[in-house]
């Protein structure tokens, strides 16, 4: 289990460099362990190695250890497709969801929210891979989107998310540098948001969340530089 303290200590002095390079503190970046797939028991480690927030893809899975996992403080956002007949189970169980790619999915979750009497907190996701099948708001439209998406009661729009199209460049570091042109297209959306929006823009996993940071990301998603290789 050192392992993963070892991988925890590696990631946060990236983030740092990156940051420094970006003339920006480390603590301006918030750390997110992507645990889906993840056991209860490396999870409790990464707990106990000083990690708090965790993001789960997959309901199912994250409620079942929302359910088991009784640790002071612990924070569990949704960064996975939502369909609208889970909104509801969302809307109780996570602090954040990061991936609403719809006027019509956010108006579902206020619309549960205010159920609840709660107000929840969403990020837009932006699709930044202009020829691939990944979900998310299209680019041009997404400003306008984002301001209807804001007035709609019972959430509170924090931001964007995006993932940067895959690249199959052989080196590591040009994989990485290759995303870019998509990181910079997606903060200079995030910039041109209200400012009561402009609290969180999550861009960036294991392997270019270094260039997301030098490109303005105030949160980083990283599953396999943390936990190991999923199975």
């Amino acid at each position: 289990m050192a392992e993963i303290a070892d991988n925890i200590a590696r990631i946060r002095e990236r983030i740092g460099r990156a940051a420094a390079r970006a003339n920006r503190s480390a603590d301006s970046v918030t750390l997110v362990a992507v645990s889906k797939t993840v056991s209860l028991t490396h999870i409790e480690e990464a707990y106990k190695s000083g990690l708090r927030i965790f993001g789960e893809s997959y309901l199912q899975e994250g409620l079942t250890k929302i359910s088991r996992l009784d640790l002071p403080d612990i924070q569990w956002h949704f960064i996975g497709r939502l369909q609208s007949n889970k909104v509801r189970d969302v809307v109780a169980n996570f602090a954040l969801i990061q991936s609403v790619d719809s006027a019509r999915l956010a108006a579902e979750i206020g619309r549960r929210a205010l159920n609840a009497g709660s107000i929840a907190r969403i990020l837009l996701e932006i699709k930044l891979d202009p020829i691939g099948t990944k979900i998310g708001l299209e680019p041009n439209r997404a400003l306008e989107e984002a301001l209807g998406i804001s007035e709609i009661p019972g959430i509170r729009l924090e931001g964007l998310m995006g993932i940067a199209p895959y690249v199959t460049a052989a080196d590591a570091g040009a994989r990485a540098e290759a995303s870019r042109p998509a990181f910079r297209r997606l903060a200079e959306l995030f910039c041109r948001l209200p400012e009561t929006c402009r609290q969180t823009l999550s861009m960036g996993m294991t392997g270019d969340f270094e260039i997301a940071i030098e490109e303005g990301a105030t949160l980083v998603r990283i599953g396999t530089g943390l936990f190991g290789t999923r199975t």
